[in-house]
């Protein structure tokens, strides 16, 4: 399974907020649970899904969420009526826990920009949410050698593939944070070297410094490469691996946001 894959992947789950805590100055996770959760796939690395969220008003119509994104799926979403449909963003498992229906979910808190960062962050116990299950988008490498880039948005899609990389995989980890202090730890092999990159401008773009980074960075080939966050990162990223050798087929790449556009 892998990004392509997402429209054939279907199924959704509905659940409520259980906790919502701050984990690290830059990063808010809220756990959500529901008998459904206990069916939800566990796909394993960077599973994703949509979110679909409760509208402020009371009034989320979560029966206008399709069993799939395909373009039927889609179009069901669109002719539900905007004032009740639920909005979506899409999102990375951080934690499974299918024996109590429990699904971890870790946004970065930027205050009130954005859609999903905001409701994380002013979450209560008991408010409902969708989750559409879009598998995943990476796939091990046959040479057990890797090569992992992103900035905080990518954070959990990361720490989910360090988690479940076979035990002897060999490579580097690059990850951009706002602060030091939003260095999580992070289940690694003992192969594969993390390396947290604090912004020490807070207004510097993010994704830009994990970007200068991988640049100086001579790629062991063959490699498995991915590329996540910002989409400045993951394009430019690519180019940068692509001219040093790394065929395209071998990089899995995803731009989550743009700088100055929403969600």
């Amino acid at each position: 399974m892998a990004f392509a894959d997402a429209r054939k992947t279907r199924g959704h789950y509905l659940a409520e907020v259980v906790r919502s805590e701050r984990v690290t100055p830059h990063m808010q996770r809220v756990t959500v649970a529901g008998d459904e959760l206990t069916r939800l796939p566990r796909h394993g690395f960077d599973q994703w899904f949509r979110l679909f969220l409760p509208r402020e008003d009371g009034t989320t119509d979560f029966d206008a969420v399709p069993e799939g994104f395909g373009m039927a799926g889609y179009l069901k979403y669109l002719m539900a009526s905007s004032h009740t449909r639920p909005l979506f963003r899409a999102y990375t498992v951080r934690g499974h826990r299918p024996e109590s229906g429990e699904v971890d979910i870790d946004f970065v808190a930027h205050g009130d920009a954005g859609v999903a960062g905001p409701w994380a962050q002013r979450a209560q116990r008991g408010e409902r949410v969708m989750l559409l299950d879009q598998g995943r988008g990476f796939e091990p490498h046959p040479s057990g050698e890797y090569l992992l880039v992103g900035d905080e948005s990518a954070l959990p899609a990361v720490a989910g593939i360090l988690r479940d990389l076979p035990r002897d995989a060999r490579g580097i980890a690059l990850v951009e944070i706002p602060d030091p202090d939003d260095a999580q730890p992070l289940e690694a092999p003992e192969g594969v070297e993390v390396r947290w990159l604090p912004r020490a401008d807070p207004l510097a773009q993010p994704g830009r410094l994990a970007l200068e980074t991988l640049r100086t960075i001579a790629p062991v080939l063959p490699v498995g490469v991915y590329l996540a966050g910002e989409q400045t990162l993951a394009a430019e990223g690519r180019r940068h691996l692509v001219a040093a050798g790394v065929p395209k087929h071998d990089i899995a790449f995803t731009g989550y946001w743009k700088v100055g556009r929403a969600g």
